[in-house]
């Protein structure tokens, strides 16, 4: 019987430990705090995302390297001699941060990925009128595909969206949703929007 409850005992702490190692979630995790995104020309890329986007710069740190050893490759996956010449990060509105590399690497590749590339990815900006939002961007001479695009069918209905390209090719959106989309009526969980931060 005394092993009998012991083996009970060890098998609920084993079961109940591997339930938890196997969580829902990140323990803590509390939502997205930045995207980082490497760019060929610092400059450039916080002129434009300042002075274009109307993001407003919070600071800049760097540069970080190790020629002797790997920490470049342990803590990042990068070539170990790769130089982060300065990192800069950039609040815009409400929301998530960006964070803007500026790399040098040995086996750096220079190949923008399209939004259907296998890790391809863009970075959408809340805003409320999409149709200004495109003419305010082309006469700031930034090119911009078509739209805006009105989505009438679906969950996303609602969305009105369009894409445009920072100069060294970079895919962004402009995107708003007034009065919120189809899927939201009666859903358990609602996308974050910075319209309605809080929420």
């Amino acid at each position: 019987m005394k092993y009998a409850i012991q083996a009970a005992i060890f098998a609920a702490t084993l079961f109940g430990s591997m339930g938890a190692a196997s969580a829902d979630s990140i323990p803590g995790m509390r939502g997205h705090d930045h995207t980082g995104v490497t760019v060929p020309d610092m400059k450039q890329a916080v002129d434009f995302f300042t002075n274009v986007v109307g993001c407003k710069k919070a600071m800049s740190f760097g540069p970080f390297a190790d020629d002797k050893g790997t920490f470049m490759q342990d803590l990042l996956g990068v070539d170990p001699k790769a130089v982060i010449e300065e990192i800069t990060q950039i609040r815009c509105g409400y929301g998530s941060n960006i964070e803007l590399f500026k790399y040098t690497a040995p086996d750096q590749k220079d190949a923008t990925p399209k939004n259907s590339d296998i890790g391809g990815y863009h970075i959408a900006f809340y805003v409320d009128d999409v149709a200004a939002a495109k003419a305010y961007l082309e006469a700031k001479g930034v090119k911009t595909r078509l739209g805006p695009l009105p989505v009438k069918e679906g969950p996303a209905a609602g969305q009105t969206i369009l894409y445009f390209q920072a100069p060294w090719g970079l895919q962004l959106e402009a995107i708003s949703y007034p009065d919120g989309m189809a899927y939201e009526k009666g859903a358990e969980t609602v996308l974050w929007s910075p319209k309605d931060p809080a929420k």
